[in-house]
């Protein structure tokens, strides 16, 4: 039987991972979180801080895109009517001028099916990879994910996305109590606050999981010669 292992240099110490039991989760990189007009720039935000995970991302898949990698696309956001969206989130959402559900420069904010909601142009899944929608910000709650990664055989994470410290962390505390291996890819993760970043990502690598680059990943797999010499067959 083929294995794909390798052993990728990380925080706190290397990892061993199995790409044909991977997962890549891309989390939350819509137009409502990183770009002008979206909710978190209505918001008051910078959003060219959660632009930054943008290229070491479209590279990233580039080099995944050729593996037994799972890809995984998520998007937080809400029903049409709104039904899945609690009432104090509803309400903070109002106070702080960026009402959820509210027409914006794209669309209604973070209502699913405006382009407001919809993934950044450079990062569109490609036909045959997963699209999640949630109404929160862990990406196990209220979605069928587990699920989805228990019957593939997945055992192992690479998390990704924004914001580190929200979406992002939110995933990985659950999928750490869940029993999944997490590696963090620090470049391709961003927050609106660069601190909340900088903290998010040394508490993984301290007690949640593992850390390392997209360029330390795809110099494991050696993906640039499309025969990746690290890989056990």
């Amino acid at each position: 039987m083929q294995t794909y292992q390798l052993t990728v240099p990380a925080k706190p110490y290397p990892l061993m991972i199995d790409l044909a039991h991977t997962a890549l989760l891309v989390i939350d990189m819509q137009n409502d979180f990183c770009t002008a007009g979206g909710w978190a720039d209505q918001k008051g935000f910078d959003v060219t801080q959660t632009q930054k995970p943008i290229q070491p991302l479209k590279q990233l898949f580039e080099g995944l895109r050729e593996t037994p990698v799972t890809i995984i696309h998520t998007r937080e956001g809400h029903r049409l009517d709104l039904s899945d969206c609690p009432p104090h989130k509803l309400a903070r959402s109002k106070k702080q001028n960026a009402a959820i559900g509210s027409e914006g420069k794209m669309g209604r904010l973070l209502t699913r099916g405006s382009k407001s909601h919809d993934f950044v142009d450079e990062l569109q899944p490609m036909a045959g990879e997963i699209v999640l929608d949630k109404p929160g910000k862990g990406a196990f709650v209220a979605t069928d994910l587990d699920l989805i990664l228990r019957q593939r055989g997945i055992r192992q994470l690479l998390l990704t996305g924004v914001t580190t410290e929200c979406c992002v962390h939110t995933t990985l505390r659950t999928a750490n109590d869940l029993g999944y291996e997490c590696l963090l890819l620090e470049d391709c993760c961003a927050s609106l606050v660069p601190e909340f970043h900088r903290v998010s990502v040394e508490m993984t690598q301290l007690i949640f999981g593992w850390v390392t680059t997209s360029k330390e990943l795809l110099a494991a797999i050696d993906i640039d010669t499309k025969s990746p010499k690290n890989l056990a067959r």
